[in-house]
């Protein structure tokens, strides 16, 4: 073979390889910009998303907005920037946010409100039904202590979840509150969700009522956790129950311990997948409407008609460990470390 055939036929496999290359990439570019990484489950949601835009031929690209209102909005407009077609936010403050999340609407790029609400009514909201996960903490640190001091250590005031979590606990308690059985002692958000906030705050109320507080409603597991440190500290871990969300694994395992009465399920890989599919298919043309299971909702703070999906949450117990463990989500081992034998059916 000639010196010019073997150079056509070279650049012929070249120019191949290069088009296989950008069949592979010639689905849309995702962008999805996270509030923080602090959360363990934000890392699953993550990889769900990932997958599922890799899976469809799309691109994943992110921004980390290390708990600040401020990066976040500058990484939105990185995101924009950086070519992608739709956008996923995780909202560390929607309102802070909302010039950047406006602009890419503008820009015609839709947005994935993801799990906390970014009330513009040309974003999409996807969650979990954040008002039943409210009711579901409430409802079981009530079936343990049914009377009492109550502690509510509330989510971020910067996030509409933590109202609604706060509006579904009231729902269930608000009947023994008014008949004088319940005694709110202590209510606080917890600034950036952050634990650390938490156990200041619980500190304060334990405090403040001579550590007679008889049962805690903490909006999320990372505050959950703050606030069972608070009340170690005081030699009270056990004998208070104290709610949480989002089946963090060191939840679950206190759960096991009985140091948690409740953590709230939100299976994060569904949340993922759906939020990923979601975003293609509207990066694709597909109007918000459109999408299947959508619904429209107008219950915010701002009252705007938005169109959203709910997922279903699912309280986890020390009777009922075995849902998170029989559906991939945490191993037995890592849920029954350090559990005395025969206290949990479980463990055993």
């Amino acid at each position: 073979m000639s010196i010019k055939k073997q150079l056509f036929f070279g650049l012929a496999a070249l120019a191949l390889s290069a088009g296989a290359a950008f069949a592979q990439g010639k689905g849309p570019v995702i962008g999805v910009s996270w509030s923080n990484f602090q959360e363990e489950r934000w890392k699953t949601d993550e990889a769900a998303i990932k997958a599922a835009i890799e899976k469809a031929g799309g691109t994943y690209v992110s921004a980390d907005a290390q708990s600040s209102p401020a990066k976040q909005l500058t990484d939105i407009e990185s995101l924009i920037a950086r070519g992608a077609k739709a956008l996923i936010v995780l909202a560390q403050d929607a309102d802070a946010i909302r010039p950047a999340v406006e602009k890419a609407i503008a820009e015609g790029i839709p947005v994935v409100g993801y799990d906390r609400l970014i009330e513009i009514p040309q974003a999409f909201y996807l969650t979990f039904d954040n008002v039943e996960v409210g009711r579901l903490q409430a409802r079981e640190v009530m079936k343990v202590k049914p009377e009492g001091n109550y502690v509510f250590i509330k989510g971020s005031g910067s996030d509409p979840n933590a109202n609604f979590l706060f509006q579904g606990a009231m729902e269930v308690l608000k009947p023994a509150i008014d008949a004088g059985k319940i005694k709110n002692v202590g209510e606080a958000y917890t600034d950036g969700w952050l634990p650390a906030n938490a156990q200041r705050n619980m500190e304060q109320f334990l405090t403040k009522n001579n550590n007679k507080v008889d049962a805690v409603v903490a909006a999320n597991d990372g505050t959950a956790g703050g606030a069972i440190a608070a009340l170690a500290a005081q030699g009270l871990a056990g004998s208070v129950p104290v709610s949480g969300q989002d089946a963090d694994k060191a939840a679950l395992n206190r759960v096991a311990l009985g140091t948690q009465t409740v953590s709230v399920f939100k299976d994060a890989r569904e949340l993922g997948r759906n939020a990923a599919e979601i975003a293609l298919e509207l990066a694709n043309g597909k109007k918000l409407n459109e999408i299947k299971g959508s619904m429209s909702w107008n219950l915010g703070p701002k009252k705007q008609n938005m169109t959203a999906i709910f997922l279903k949450p699912v309280a986890i117990t020390k009777d009922n460990l075995d849902v998170v463990i029989n559906a991939g989500w945490v191993t037995k081992d890592v849920v029954c470390q350090g559990v005395k034998p025969g206290t949990v059916k479980v463990c055993n």
